[in-house]
């Protein structure tokens, strides 16, 4: 795909991975909307940010109608949105294990399926959902992020067999660490710059984005070289 001119919406914009995939698809020439909590303060004529939570549907479907009257039209969808706790299982709060399944799954079900019904109309379109090695694998103290991640592998590898003859991609995304703020909540890790830059990762979406019309990739999977973990 030309990325020049093409209309996209990446969640979790604010900071990060989302933050730095913003920059890199304006520098390819495309119209970007960011929706985020809090907002990252990057300004530039073909982007438009909105706050929101993405777990509330009345909120997103507002916001997909002021990001498409600014954006004339979708064509890609970089759901990157997430939110991870890590606790024993049985000392999780349950308001905590609902709120990881309301922002990595219900948000992006929320969004997607939104953006399917105009990219259909299209016979077009390209969906990039960030999932986690922890969408493949059990990590221990992390039952609840895991379901969502295992979730988001899921809703992807369905949607894909849906879509294809629609000329609409799907692409999962399995990060091993990344050097971001994820780690700040979480208790005996620090990020640091042995882990994957954001900015990396968000380059690895482009490489995504811009393959061959006739060409989709599945299932990627990425890991720091020789991580350090304190």
């Amino acid at each position: 795909m030309n990325l020049k001119e093409k209309k996209a919406i990446v969640s979790g914009s604010s900071k990060g991975i989302g933050a730095e995939t913003v920059k890199l698809l304006i520098s390819k020439g495309c119209k970007v909307v960011g929706w985020s909590r809090t907002g990252s303060g990057f300004t530039n004529e073909n982007y438009r940010e909105f706050n929101l939570d993405i777990s509330d549907e009345e909120a997103v479907d507002a916001a997909y109608k002021k990001s498409l009257d600014f954006l004339g039209g979708i064509d890609i969808v970089i759901n990157n949105a997430g939110f991870g706790h890590f606790a024993k299982t049985d000392e999780c709060n349950s308001d905590t294990w609902r709120k990881m399944f309301d922002v990595n799954v219900n948000g992006l079900f929320y969004l997607t399926k939104r953006a399917l019904k105009d990219m259909k109309k299209a016979q077009h379109g390209h969906f990039i959902n960030v999932s986690s090695i922890a969408g493949t694998t059990g990590i221990e103290q992390a039952a609840g992020y895991c379901g969502t991640k295992h979730a988001v592998r899921g809703i992807s590898h369905s949607l894909y067999k849906e879509v294809k003859k629609d000329n609409i991609k799907v692409t999962c995304v399995y990060p091993g660490s990344v050097n971001t703020h994820f780690f700040d909540e979480v208790e005996g890790t620090k990020a640091n710059d042995t882990m994957l830059h954001a900015d990396d990762v968000a380059k690895l979406f482009i490489q995504l984005l811009e393959s061959p019309d006739n060409f989709n990739t599945l299932d990627v999977e990425i890991r720091p070289m020789n991580p350090v973990y304190s």
